[in-house]
C-alpha cells in the first residue's frame, strides 16, 4: 500500500511535468492563462498585481497592512490580495499550474515549493536578488534553505520567516531541583532524570509520539551527534551509525522520563499535557509561546534553543520557511518583484514577524526592539544566524519526502518507543526508502 501510494505521487508528477513541457511548447506567448507553461513577461512595473496569500484567515490582516504601505509608496501598482487556508493551498497552486489563473506573486513554504517548482510554475529570482537592495541583509542560512527546497541550483523562494526548534522548560521545576537551564544535551538528559517523580505524576520532558514526530526525532539525533549533511553524496547519513545511537538514548527517555501517552501525542495534545502538568521540558517551537503564556505566567518557563553539544557546537534540521515566490506565467514580473523586495524590506519583514511572532529572514529586522523583548525570539534568532550554527538540510525538494517521513515513517517511529522496532531497523528502513526517492530525483533532474 505504501509503495502504491509513493508510486501514485510520483505518476502524478510525471504527468504533470508532461503537461508543463507540452504547454511550453505549444505556448503562443501572452495568451493570459496564467498556467505553468506560459513564460509571462517582465511588463511595465506598473498596474494590477494578483497575490496569493498561502495562510489566509491566519495572516490575513498583517497581509492587508504591508499591501496598504506598498500601494502608497506605489500609488501606480495596485495588488489584488486573494487569501487562502493553508490546508488548501498546495492543491490551489497545483489546480492553478494545470488550468491557469495562477497569480504574480505568491506565499510558498518550503514543504511545498518543490512540487510547485517541478511543474514548471516559478520564475529563477538570483538574477533579481543579485541586483536588489536585499543582497546581503537576507539570512544566509534561511536562503540557503529555501535553495535545498527547491531542488538546490535555482532560487525560487525569497524567504519572509522562520520557526525555530525551541526548548520549552519550567523555569520554577529548575530551580526547586537546584538545575541548570538544559543547554546542553548532558544537562537536558540530567534534568529529565532529576525531574522525573512518578509516584507524584511529574516528568522531566515530553516526546512527541504521535503526528509530526519524525523531524523532532531528527533534530534530537543530528545534534547530538554533530552530523551536519542530510546526505554523503547520493547516500543519506540518517542511518550512520552515531545517528543510531543517539536516537537510543533519545526515545530511552520514554515512559522512563516521560509520560506513556506520549506515543499517541501530536504537538497540541503535547503542548496542552505540558501546559496543565507538572513536566519540566517540552521541544516544539516558537508557536505555543502563546498557550505556555497563558497557562503558567511568564514566570514559570522559559524558551530556549535546542541543546548544544558539549562543547558548544550547533547543528540543527532546517525548520519550514514562509517566503514569497514569482510565477512565471506573470505578465507584471517587474512590480511582482517590486512587492517581494518591499515586503521583505526591514521595516515590513519586521512588522509581519513580530505579528506572527517568528524569525524575521532580514537580518537588521532581526535586530529591532520586539525581537530584542522576546527572548526566545531573539535566541532563536542568533541560534539560526549564529556563525557557528550548522543546518541539516531536510530533502523537502523529493517528491516522496511527505509520504515518507509522515505516512510510511511515523507508525514505524511509534514502534520504536514500544520496543516493537529497533531504532537501527527504523533508521535502515528509512534510509533505503530515501536513496530510493534521491535515485528517482536525480534520474528526473540529470
Amino acid at each position: 500500500m505504501k509503495s502504491s501510494i509513493r508510486r501514485s505521487r510520483r505518476a502524478a508528477l510525471a504527468v504533470a511535468l508532461g503537461s508543463v513541457l507540452a504547454l511550453t511548447a505549444t505556448a503562443c506567448g501572452d495568451d493570459g492563462s496564467g498556467s505553468a507553461g506560459d513564460k509571462g513577461n517582465e511588463g511595465s512595473g506598473k498596474g494590477e498585481i494578483t497575490f496569493w496569500d498561502n495562510n489566509g484567515g491566519v495572516r490575513t490582516d498583517i497581509w492587508k497592512e504591508i499591501i496598504a504601505d506598498f500601494e502608497k509608496a506605489n500609488p501606480d501598482i495596485k495588488v489584488k490580495y486573494v487569501g487562502i487556508p493553508a490546508a488548501s493551498a498546495q492543491s490551489k497552486y497545483d489546480t492553478a499550474i494545470q488550468g491557469g489563473g495562477l497569480p504574480d506573486v505568491g506565499g510558498v513554504g518550503t514543504a511545498m515549493l518543490a512540487e510547485v517548482a517541478v511543474q514548471g510554475a516559478l520564475e529563477p529570482l538570483d538574477g533579481k536578488l543579485d541586483k536588489s537592495e536585499l543582497k546581503g541583509v537576507l539570512s544566509e542560512n534561511l536562503v540557503a534553505s529555501s535553495r535545498a527546497a527547491g531542488g538546490g541550483e535555482e532560487l525560487y523562494q525569497i524567504p519572509t520567516s522562520s520557526n525555530n526548534g525551541t526548548l520549552w522548560y519550567r523555569t520554577d521545576l529548575f530551580e526547586k531541583a537546584g538545575l541548570e537551564a538544559p543547554t546542553t544535551w548532558t544537562k537536558f538528559y540530567e534534568a529529565a532524570d532529576k525531574l522525573t517523580d512518578k509516584d507524584k505524576n511529574a516528568f522531566g520532558f515530553t516526546i512527541r509520539g504521535g503526528e509530526g514526530s519524525i523531524a523532532p526525532a531528527l533534530d534530537a539525533a543530528y545534534s547530538q551527534t554533530g552530523i551536519d549533511t542530510f546526505w554523503n553524496g547520493d547516500t543519506t547519513t540518517v542511518n550512520d551509525p552515531k545517528i543510531v545511537a543517539a536516537l537510543e538514548k533519545y526515545v530511552a527517555l520514554y515512559k522512563k522520563d516521560t509520560p506513556s501517552a506520549d506515543v499517541n501525542n501530536d504537538f497540541t495534545k503535547m503542548v496542552a499535557q505540558w501546559d496543565s502538568g507538572t513536566i519540566g521540558m517540552l521541544s516544539h517551537n516558537l508557536g505555543s509561546y502563546q498557550d505556555h503564556l497563558k497557562a503558567l505566567g511568564a514566570d514559570k518557563f522559559r524558551g530556549i534553543p535546542s541543546p548544544t553539544r558539549d562543547d558548544g557546537s550547533r547543528v540543527q534540521i532546517s525548520n519550514p520557511v514562509d517566503g514569497l515566490s514569482v510565477f512565471k506565467s506573470s505578465k507584471n514580473k517587474a512590480a511582482a518583484w517590486k512587492f517581494v523586495e518591499f515586503a521583505v524590506s526591514h521595516a515590513e519583514n519586521s512588522k509581519y514577524n513580530e505579528s506572527a511572532g517568528q524569525i524575521p529572514a532580514n537580518t537588521e529586522a532581526a535586530q529591532d526592539g520586539w525581537i530584542q523583548q522576546a527572548e526566545a525570539t531573539k535566541l532563536a534568532a542568533e541560534a539560526l544566524n549564529g556563525a557557528g550554527t550548522k543546518i541539516v538540510q531536510l530533502p523537502y525538494y523529493l517528491p516522496d519526502w511527505n509520504t515518507i517521513s509522515k505516512a510510511d515513517n511515523e507508525p514505524n517511529f511509534q514502534k520504536v518507543l514500544l520496543g516493537k522496532m529497533s531504532a537501527k531497523d527504523f533508521l535502515d528502513t528509512l534510509a533505503e526508502q530515501l536513496n530510493a526517492a534521491q535515485a528517482d530525483w536525480k534520474k528526473n533532474h540529470g
